[in-house]
């Protein structure tokens, strides 16, 4: 059962699954990705190693509503809306995401707690990492990125497809999914065929959930926003894992080496095949290193 409270001016959905007295994982999701892509079957697995599961939809995704959520105003042209922005154009940053995790914590009275991001989830991981290290106990960083400017783009290709402005789903539904269906195929990667049932439910549930207007844009100015700080990353003292897999198109598997090289001790996991999505297939793998990762901190 998900539940909504005020975190930052934020109305922030979340949902907690397993035992209150077990170790806590809490799943950071990415840009405009919705808690339920932790989807129930991954977070169990977790609960079944014996621990508690914390997912949330980031503010200005799922049913996370950010309230001044009509500015900056969109006109569908994304090139022409990027080129005339202004700094304070930009109404929140990826730290304000970060701090809306450490607000969740206080409010569940969780002093510490293990995390795992994905994508831009990732990013919010690493600045909680560096920031908020008393309330870190882990970090585990999937298909992620420093945002360092030195490491190779994302796949042209995939990028205008992520650039350019959806169908409207109330008005074509029909088209809506197809095009959803297409990015996800080709952002997959060659060794794991997209299960289309399952990412088409998936699409009609995130559909169902969607209580914001515009929200991945504000997510996608945070991200822009963001200063690349090595330093930050090389003070992050707590363990982590890097999973990253060499198909990924968005971030290249460079920037999963660029994340473990630089933060101490980090050790990476590259996965051959993996794109930019967590298969089912890989669900076992993934929970399997990261329980060995805390099982390692407790030693």
């Amino acid at each position: 059962m998900s539940f909504i409270t005020k975190i930052n001016g934020v109305d922030l959905c979340y949902e907690v699954l397993g035992a209150e007295h077990q170790q806590t994982i809490v799943l950071i999701s990415g840009l405009g990705s919705q808690m339920i892509r932790w989807d129930h079957t991954f977070c169990q697995l977790l609960v079944e190693q014996g621990f508690r599961v914390i997912r949330f939809d980031n503010r200005d995704s799922g049913m996370s509503v950010y309230q001044n959520g009509e500015k900056p105003a969109f006109n569908g042209n994304h090139r022409e809306f990027f080129s005339t922005l202004k700094a304070e154009d930009i109404p929140y940053s990826l730290m304000d995401m970060a701090k809306d995790v450490i607000g969740l914590l206080n409010y569940l009275q969780i002093d510490k707690a293990h995390f795992a991001g994905r994508s831009m989830g990732g990013i919010i991981a690493q600045l909680l990492g560096s920031h908020f290290p008393e309330r870190v106990l882990s970090l585990t960083i999937i298909m992620s990125t420093s945002l360092n400017p030195s490491l190779p783009p994302s796949d042209p290709e995939v990028m205008a497809m992520m650039m350019k402005p959806s169908v409207d789903p109330t008005i074509d539904k029909e088209v809506y999914i197809r095009e959803k269906l297409v990015f996800a195929k080709k952002i997959s990667g060659d060794l794991y065929e997209l299960d289309k049932g399952s990412e088409i439910k998936m699409i009609e549930e995130e559909l169902i959930r969607s209580k914001t207007k515009n929200g991945i844009i504000r997510q996608l100015l945070a991200m822009a926003s963001f200063q690349y700080n090595l330093d930050n990353l090389k003070k992050i003292k707590a363990p982590a894992l890097v999973i990253h897999g060499t198909q990924d198109p968005i971030f290249h598997s460079d920037c999963g080496k660029d994340i473990a090289g630089t933060i101490p001790n980090a050790k990476l996991i590259e996965i051959e095949g993996m794109g930019h999505s967590i298969p089912q297939e890989l669900y076992s793998l993934l929970c399997n290193q990261i329980t060995a990762l805390i099982s390692e901190i407790e030693e």
